[in-house]
C-alpha cells in the first residue's frame, strides 16, 4: 500500500493527474472517505490527466457522469448500486471511478484499485492506495 500526504486541493489534483497516466480502459477505482475528504477533487485531477476538458462535478443526483473514457460514479445517496446499470461501466472501454464504493462492493471486479482518502486537518489529506 502506498500512502500520499496531500497538503492542499492542488496536491490532490496533481496526484490525480499522475494517477491518470497509469490508467487504462477497464480499470476501476473504488474511492472511500468521509464527506469533504477530497474524492471529487481527486476525480477532477484524474480527468485532467486524461485530457478531459469538461468541468467535472459530483454526480450525486444523476449517479453517473460520462466523460469518455472516464465514468464518474457517486453512490452517496444510495444504500446499494443494485439496478442502476453500474455493471455496464466496469469493463472496457471505461475507466470507472466510484465514490462511496463500499455501497457496491459486491459488484467490484477483482482488479479494482482501492483508494481511501482521510481528512487530517482543514487542508491536509492522507491518500492510501492499495
Amino acid at each position: 500500500m502506498a500512502t500520499i500526504i496531500s497538503h492542499s486541493a492542488a496536491d490532490t489534483l496533481q496526484f490525480g493527474r499522475q494517477l491518470a497516466a497509469t490508467l487504462k480502459p477497464g480499470d476501476v477505482l473504488a474511492l472511500s472517505g468521509d464527506l469533504g475528504a477530497g474524492k471529487t477533487c481527486l476525480v477532477k485531477g484524474i480527468a485532467a490527466g486524461l485530457g478531459i476538458t469538461q468541468a467535472v462535478t459530483s454526480p450525486t443526483f444523476t449517479l453517473i457522469h460520462e466523460y469518455p473514457p472516464l465514468a464518474h460514479v457517486d453512490l452517496y445517496r444510495l444504500d446499494s448500486a443494485a439496478g442502476i446499470g453500474l455493471e455496464d461501466y466496469l469493463d472496457a472501454p471505461w475507466i470507472t471511478v466510484i465514490e462511496w464504493a463500499d455501497r457496491c462492493a459486491a459488484l467490484l471486479p477483482a482488479h479494482t484499485k482501492h483508494i481511501r482518502l482521510t481528512v487530517v486537518d482543514d487542508t491536509t489529506r492522507q491518500i492510501e492506495v492499495e
